[in-house]
C-alpha cells in the first residue's frame, strides 16, 4: 500500500459510504453501505463535526476520521475523535498521523481548546499511536450504553 507522502486527506462525501462502511468493519463495527449512507448523510451535515478520509490513487479510500466539537460545561470545549481507522493494509504508513493532523486543524478553526479520545482497553497498537502523536493517557473509565 502507498507511503504517506501518496495519500490525499480531503473531507469526506455521500459517495465514500461504501468504503467507509468497510473500514467500519474493520474497527469493530460492521455495517452495510445502506446503513451507512444516511449514517455519513447525517454526520456531513452536521456543523459540529467533520469527518475525512485518507485516499491514494492507486487504492482509494484507505481511512476515515470522524471528529466532533463537544461543549462542555466543566472544561473549555473540546473535540473528540469519534472514530478513526486505517486499512489494515495500510497502517503504520502515516496515514492515520494524517487524518488526525486534519481532525486537530478542523478543532482548532472550532475553537477547540483540547482534543480527547477514547480507545477500549484491548487496542493497544491504537494506544502507541496516540501517545505517539502527543496525547496523553489521563483517565481509565467505565462506559455505559442505554438503548432508546
Amino acid at each position: 500500500m502507498a507511503r504517506t507522502s501518496r495519500v490525499k486527506i480531503r473531507r469526506a462525501k455521500l459517495a465514500d459510504a461504501a468504503p467507509i462502511a468497510i473500514l467500519s468493519g474493520q474497527l469493530g463495527y460492521p455495517a452495510t453501505v445502506e446503513e451507512m449512507v444516511p449514517r455519513l448523510e447525517a454526520a456531513l451535515k452536521m456543523k459540529n463535526s467533520a469527518c475525512f478520509v485518507a485516499e491514494t490513487r492507486d487504492h482509494g479510500v484507505i481511512g476515515w476520521i470522524h471528529v466532533s466539537a463537544i461543549p462542555l460545561l466543566e472544561v473549555q470545549p473540546r473535540a473528540e475523535v469519534n472514530g478513526l481507522v486505517i486499512d489494515e493494509r495500510a497502517r503504520s504508513r502515516g496515514a492515520g498521523g494524517k487524518l488526525l493532523e486534519a481532525a486537530e486543524d478542523w478543532a482548532r478553526k472550532a475553537g477547540c481548546a483540547g482534543m480527547s479520545v477514547r480507545s477500549n482497553v484491548l487496542r493497544d497498537r491504537a494506544h502507541g499511536f496516540y501517545l505517539k502523536h502527543g496525547f496523553e493517557h489521563y483517565k481509565t473509565q467505565k462506559a455505559f450504553r442505554k438503548k432508546l
